[in-house]
């Protein structure tokens, strides 16, 4: 069996647009007819660039190979023209492609994923949510309203969610880390009062920030939100300073998490170094499901979790939760529950009362409704996340906007 051919699909998921402006979905198929789905994450080149490097990576280091080479694959991939270290464009094109030979070779044999990296240990996977507006709260509004978050947060523990996700603290800039402005901090402090309020003992606070603060600033927000006892204090610095980690981690309560923009064994393990106990790869960056698998193992050293995560489409989490069902070091699973996301995997994987059932069909475990993918194409040209050039304000609160929102 040999990998044949490649088709990048690339779908721009309908408003509200959670998840991301658009998905880049891998489509490969071997010469015996075998199809698998794979799904690359964000990158820093938009979708007609990235869909060039994906046939590049594919064409020079893959077509022609049997599926089960993984190893050898990603390590053409990685020392590519001379490099050997992380590149999230190249490993980001990979990744998919590589989640998508998991896929075939989960087919060829009639197994799911996870039954090929270990077997089962987990039957189910803690789940958690963003917290998205509900009907009748209005836009951008419910970004800074920390009553209708907790509206929100109460709406997903009835769903049966145990941990909820937010991130108050103002949008993510180009200008690198920067002091949180007291507007935003007393805004932070007042979410997390309201949801636990609201929530109570129901459900954990996972607290994100963007990688936005300065070290000392980090700690300062961090220490005002730590009464509140979130579960994690997400990237709180930018991922370029993975030494100033440690600073945080020493002088703030709550589990450093990180690992969203991070990539191969070789980033995870310098932020295990630094500090951080909870690890958030984003399976279609951090370079599949097998260099993610030997991430969770480095993890398991440090007596640290992994929570797998999710700003894109019901592929990567398929990919996400094959690779959480194999691990004993799962803590949860990043989920975003939309009639589009499930329509495309045609409501193959689901959450239950706040879990995620592990499939057990063969490869991924969902079916692709491959028409529904091509028939919303991307056609704007913003990335697929977009940092705000401005500096913050001081004269009042910083809005985020949520993300990636679909234009109106």
């Amino acid at each position: 069996m040999k990998l044949q051919d490649l088709d990048v699909i690339i779908t721009a998921p309908p408003a509200p647009g959670w998840g991301g402006r658009y998905w880049i979905l891998v489509k490969v198929t071997t010469n015996t007819g075998i199809t698998g789905w794979g799904e690359c994450y964000a990158s820093s080149v938009g979708p007609d660039a990235m869909r060039a490097v994906i046939h590049d990576v594919f064409d020079r280091h893959m077509a022609g190979e049997n599926p089960e080479n993984i190893e050898l694959m990603f390590r053409r991939a990685y020392s590519a023209g001379f490099t050997q270290r992380p590149d999230l464009t190249v490993i980001g094109a990979f990744s998919g492609l590589e989640i998508a030979c998991w896929d075939i070779l989960g087919k060829d044999r009639g197994r799911p994923v996870h039954a090929l990296i270990g077997g089962r240990m987990n039957d189910r996977i803690r789940a958690y949510t963003y917290l998205y507006p509900q009907s009748g709260h209005a836009l951008p509004a419910f970004w800074s309203d920390p009553d209708m978050a907790a509206e929100s947060a109460v709406q997903a523990v009835a769903q049966g969610y145990t941990a909820v996700k937010f991130d108050p603290a103002g949008p993510y800039t180009i200008r690198g880390g920067h002091m949180p402005a007291m507007h935003d901090i007393s805004l932070s402090v007042a979410f997390c009062k309201m949801i636990r309020d609201a929530v109570g003992d129901q459900a954990d606070l996972l607290f994100g920030t963007h990688g936005q603060f300065t070290t000392a600033g980090a700690i300062r927000l961090g220490s005002a939100i730590a009464p509140y006892s979130p579960l994690w204090y997400e990237e709180p610095i930018p991922p370029d300073t993975p030494t100033e980690l440690s600073k945080i981690a020493a002088q703030v309560p709550i589990p450093i998490a990180v690992g969203e923009r991070l990539s191969t064994k070789i980033e995870f393990a310098d932020a295990l170094r630094n500090g951080a106990s909870i690890l958030q790869p984003a399976l279609g960056r951090s370079g599949g499901i097998w260099e993610t698998k030997k991430i969770a193992a480095i993890a398991e050293t440090y007596n640290a979790q992994v929570a797998p995560h999710l700003y894109a489409g019901p592929i990567e989490w398929a990919a996400n939760v094959q690779l959480a069902a194999s691990i004993p070091n799962i803590l949860m699973a990043e989920t975003i529950e939309t009639p589009f996301h499930n329509a495309l995997i045609k409501n193959s994987i689901r959450i239950e009362n706040g879990f995620i059932p592990v499939p057990t069909a063969p490869g991924l475990g969902i079916d692709v409704d491959e028409d529904l993918a091509r028939a919303h194409p991307y056609a704007d040209d913003g990335l697929h996340l977009q940092m705000q050039e401005d500096p913050i304000g001081f004269h009042g609160v910083n809005t985020f906007a949520g993300g990636a929102p679909v234009k109106t």
